[in-house]
């Protein structure tokens, strides 16, 4: 079976990263429920945490009550003493916004505090904070002091105080203010936000009053300033009219009348004038006709000339008929005719007395035309000589009338505003007054516990995760595989004297007799808990030590590690110890000579060891001590003083000369080597070993510290066999591991 248990260089890559990259991981389902096994100490930690600040807040914090009132903006009360116009007013939402800071105000609240003697309540002026306020006062005290307080600081304190306990808010998109008021005793929460709401209200009143008084003494002031000036108006405009002979009647200007009427009367004097040069005419027309025909009757239709017209025809018929029986000579005949010829001169006359007078008429009717057109022609002068006057006067006239129609205006508004200050009327009224609540109302004692476990939760979450992702050392194979690329052997648990319980030792001595252990307990776990998880692990490094032996020859093993402590000197002694305990010819080295701790550990009394056989291959013999009970051969280190030539020493022929010999006699040859980051013996030796298991500390070894001893060595890189990690908390182990179900460690047993 050719099994490639190592990477070869060209696979074997280091990434440098770092905590913040290793954060970016994607997380996975598996990922997440790893850390959470891992972490639910530190995440109930942190709740628990959580709930006992809670519940010491619950304990330590003083009862508050909340007591309610509701405050209606109402513009319908402002229109009692306006007419009704049949169209409700709006109010804009911004009113109602503004009268939420209103509420709020400085001014408001200190009415209130003043009114109710406030600054004089320990709840207050600060002169009874409770617990944790007092606590933070006496804190921020160390850090200064401006002195005793003075009588406006605590009213101030005392504003701010109520103004912290008062909320005030619109209920959603009605006209309904609700304002809330937060103390110790409930009495005194709701006497305080009835007081805030009658303050508010009786603010409101008084700032009306005082707005429409102050609109009542302007427009009086500014009515009087008008009467004056429209008086001023029309006086400019009456003295205008007299300087420049300009008359008003109901009707306008007299000019103007006075020019329409004699207008007028000149077109009837026309009429009149045609009419009677028609009469006259008629009448010299007819003049040289017989005044006795028919037509000049009919013409003039006078009632003289008719009568006498009448009289003439009978006259006439009569005349006609005694001329015919007595003749024309005949005296009758002759009277008759005389008395025709009367008639006739009569009917003249009446003609003649009618044509003077149709004369005189006419002479009348031209007389007055002539001077109705005198007339007409003076006023025509006259109304354009007058008529740049009359457009100043219409400029004057408008000034007036629009200075005594500003007066009459603000004149009403005048009464208007002296109604509205005797009656005033505020838009606002109290449509629910706070009562004494019947419970607290903070602290809420299941909202607290409940929001004290979310955060709680969520905080230690945050904690877990972020441990876990800033983290920089390893704690899973999956880690270590992913870190440096090679596979991870197994995690060995941490032990001590819990674990080692009450075994005493053994007694093992070497070749010559001495004791090879005495209190190296530590280094024979493996022997004493043969059964326990920490030995199952070293049975796996074997195995796949093994499985790397089929493919190549891999007798020299060497244990490194990168930082001193990490256990690497207890692993090799263990390992060495199961390898010999199953019958395997096995040498364990003690190859660091700047330490010697696994020689102090095993033989500390060794005056004789590698640094002797390294002179003398031959007679490495003589300085190998062996257990009698596993029968593992160990070759210490004994050096009188620290060695600056390790290094030479590890990587001598000499060296390479005795491994070849001890080749041939042991099946395994382990040596606990020097740290890798601070000393250069292992790299040094990188050519005479086989291969290399890498001891990595459980969650102390730092990724970056991982990288840099990996990445100095290529010998060490190419050779390295697995890793182990060693010291893994067993209770943390077992969360980690909780996926593997509650019957993983059934086959462990850490106390036999």
């Amino acid at each position: 079976m050719n099994i490639q248990m190592y990477q070869p260089r060209e696979q074997f890559q280091l990434h440098e990263r770092s905590a913040l990259e290793l954060a970016g991981t994607t997380l996975s389902v598996e990922r997440v429920l790893g850390i959470l096994r891992r972490q639910w100490p530190l995440i109930t930690a942190i709740i628990g945490g959580a709930l006992a600040l809670a519940l010491v807040y619950l304990l330590t914090a003083t009862p508050m009550y909340t007591a309610n009132t509701r405050i209606l903006m109402d513009t319908r009360q402002t229109q009692v003493l306006d007419k009704d116009t049949g169209v409700s007013a709006l109010i804009d939402p911004g009113f109602v916004d503004s009268q939420v800071e209103i509420i709020t105000s400085d001014d408001l609240i200190r009415s209130v505090v003043r009114r109710m003697k406030l600054t004089e309540d320990p709840e207050f002026n600060g002169s009874d904070p409770g617990l944790l306020p007092a606590i933070i006062g006496k804190v921020i005290g160390l850090f200064g002091s401006d002195g005793p307080a003075s009588k406006e600081r605590i009213e101030r304190g005392t504003v701010a105080a109520v103004e912290n306990n008062l909320k005030v808010e619109r209920l959603l998109t009605t006209y309904v203010l609700s304002a809330s008021f937060r103390s110790r005793d409930p009495d005194k929460a709701a006497q305080i936000a009835n007081e805030i709401a009658d303050a508010y209200i009786v603010g409101a009143l008084d700032a009306k009053y005082q707005s429409t008084k102050r609109a009542s003494e302007w427009l009086q002031q500014r009515s009087a300033e008008l009467r004056e000036q429209a008086t001023a108006s029309d006086r400019a405009v009456q003295t205008f009219k007299s300087q420049n002979n300009i008359v008003g009647t109901s009707r306008g200007l007299m000019n103007e009348q006075q020019l329409t009427d004699v207008n007028t009367q000149l077109i009837q004097a026309r009429a009149a004038t045609s009419e009677a040069k028609a009469r006259l005419d008629r009448i010299d027309a007819i003049s040289d006709k017989d005044l006795a025909q028919p037509t000049v009757t009919d013409a003039l239709n006078n009632p003289v000339i008719t009568r006498l017209r009448a009289q003439y025809l009978d006259l006439s018929a009569q005349y006609s008929d005694w001329s015919a029986r007595y003749g024309k000579t005949h005296q009758a005949s002759v009277n008759l005719a005389n008395r025709m010829e009367e008639l006739r001169k009569s009917i003249a006359d009446e003609v003649k007395r009618i044509g003077d007078a149709y004369r005189s008429d006419y002479e009348i009717a031209k007389s007055r035309e002539t001077s109705l057109e005198e007339n007409l022609k003076n006023l025509v002068s006259q109304a354009g000589s007058t008529g740049q006057a009359q457009v100043k006067l219409r400029d004057l006239e408008s000034a007036a009338d629009t200075y005594r129609n500003l007066y009459n205006s603000f004149l009403e508004k005048q009464q208007q505003a002296m109604q509205n200050q005797s009656f005033p009327i505020s838009e606002s009224r109290i449509i629910s007054t706070a009562v004494k609540p019947d419970r607290k109302s903070s602290p809420k004692t299941v909202l607290s516990l409940i929001g004290a476990l979310f955060g709680g939760l969520c905080f230690g979450l945050g904690a877990a995760f972020a441990r876990e992702m800033l983290s920089d050392v390893l704690r899973s194979p999956t880690e270590v595989e992913d870190e440096i690329g090679v596979k991870c052997l197994g995690v060995l648990p941490a032990i001590g004297s819990k674990q080692m319980g009450a075994s005493r030792s053994r007694g093992s001595r070497s070749t010559d007799g001495a004791p090879v252990e005495r209190s190296g307990q530590l280094s024979r776990y493996v022997i004493d808990h043969p059964f326990s998880r920490y030995a199952e692990t070293m049975r796996n490094i074997k195995v796949s030590i093994d499985l790397a032996r089929l493919s190549r020859e891999v007798k020299v093993i060497g244990i490194v590690s990168s930082l001193p402590k990490e256990g690497k000197t207890t692993v090799s002694a263990n390992f060495a110890h199961l390898t010999a305990f199953t019958g395997k010819r096995v040498l364990l080295i003690d190859g660091d000579l700047h330490t010697r701790s696994l020689t102090r550990e095993l033989d500390p009394t060794a005056k004789t060891g590698l640094l002797e056989s390294l002179k003398d291959p031959q007679s490495v013999g003589h300085h190998i001590r062996r257990s009698a009970e596993t029968g593992l051969d160990f070759l210490p280190s004994f050096v009188v003083s620290r060695m600056v030539n390790s290094a030479d020493i590890m990587a001598s022929k000499a060296m390479a000369d005795l491994l070849a010999l001890l080749r041939n006699e042991y099946d395994y040859i382990v040596i606990d080597l020097a740290p890798v980051m601070p000393v250069t013996d292992a790299k040094a030796i990188s050519h005479l070993m086989d291969a290399y298991v890498y001891v990595i500390e459980w969650g102390r070894t730092t990724r970056t510290a991982l990288q840099e001893s990996m990445s100095s060595s290529e010998g060490i890189q190419k050779k390295v066999l697995g890793a182990v990690l060693n010291g893994a908390d067993p209770k943390m182990l077992k969360r980690i591991e909780g996926y593997k179900g509650s019957h993983y460690n059934a086959y462990y047993v850490e106390g036999a």
